[in-house]
């Protein structure tokens, strides 16, 4: 906002900041229409995320344990069905399992 102040564009801004053009602008809307405030952010909305650290904790315990029974290896849709089985979430899907999978450093094999 200072360099705002002193004349500066968006773009020289931008530039001094190395954030882009649309963060500045909405920052100056933000400041126009918030005041002050707009120099601390709002809470975000979104879902808590599905699995604490105990449950992740045991969905990769899981992932590297022997396949079940007449399979090869886990897949992610075994895996969700294993963590509703074992009660560790109420509903999980594929998709999760794999991002959660991903933040770890761990191979499955």
């Amino acid at each position: 906002m200072l360099k705002a102040a002193d004349g500066c564009t968006d773009e020289q801004i931008a530039a001094a900041l190395g954030v882009g053009r649309a963060r500045v602008e909405r920052t100056r809307e933000s400041f126009v229409e918030r005041g002050l405030a707009a120099l601390n952010e709002r809470p975000r909305p979104g879902k808590q995320p599905k699995l604490d650290v105990k449950a992740e904790a045991r969905l990769l315990a899981e992932a590297c344990s022997d396949a079940p029974q007449g399979q090869t290896r886990w897949t992610m849709q075994l895996l969700a069905d294993r963590l509703v089985e074992l009660k560790v979430v109420e509903t999980i899907s594929d998709e999760t399992v794999r991002r959660t999978l991903k933040k770890t450093s761990s191979s499955r094999g």
